[in-house]
């Protein structure tokens, strides 16, 4: 179930992405503290791509990011990215190591593959939220209303709706 949401989830990105323009894409957002949708966007995959990537290694460190300026400027880049990273989801559960820096202070969490999956498919979907607010100035623009919602959040106003 994991791994289709993730895809699922990615795939409405994508999705989006093909009714962006570039400007729509790379303008400055003020509701975003003046951050692109390409930004935002960008951040997502990677975050993707540092599981993916560090995966054999057992450490995860999702500060260790390539930052890649094409992702959050080429709309046609960033969906064969989205492929990628989907295409590439589907892996065995394993420990792993996160690292993170903190004041300085290296940390060394366990954790594990699927946990990590579903971290980055919860950040995602905040990141969605975030996208969308630069989506709604666009009357051109449609997106689903469940775009950047929690699943819990979907979930929760199914039932409140019987």
């Amino acid at each position: 179930m994991l791994i289709p949401s993730i895809q699922k989830t990615l795939s409405e990105l994508s999705d989006l992405l093909s009714q962006l323009s570039k400007d729509d894409y790379t303008c400055p957002c003020f509701g975003l503290s003046n951050a692109t949708i390409g930004e935002h966007t960008r951040h997502i995959i990677e975050m993707f791509q540092c599981l993916e990537n560090q995966y054999e290694g057992g450490i995860v460190n999702y500060d260790d990011r390539k930052r890649d300026y094409q992702i959050q400027t080429d709309t046609e880049f960033a969906k064969q990215t989205i492929v990628s990273v989907i295409n590439q989801l589907d892996r065995p559960n394993k420990s792993l190591k996160l690292q993170q820096i903190v004041d300085g202070e290296e940390l060394l969490i366990d954790t594990n593959y699927d946990r990590e999956l579903l971290y980055n498919l919860e950040h995602c979907i905040h990141h969605q939220a975030l996208i969308k607010v630069a989506v709604l100035q666009n009357d051109a623009i449609t997106i689903d209303a469940n775009f950047g919602v929690a699943r819990s959040t979907i979930e929760y106003r199914k039932q409140c709706a019987q």
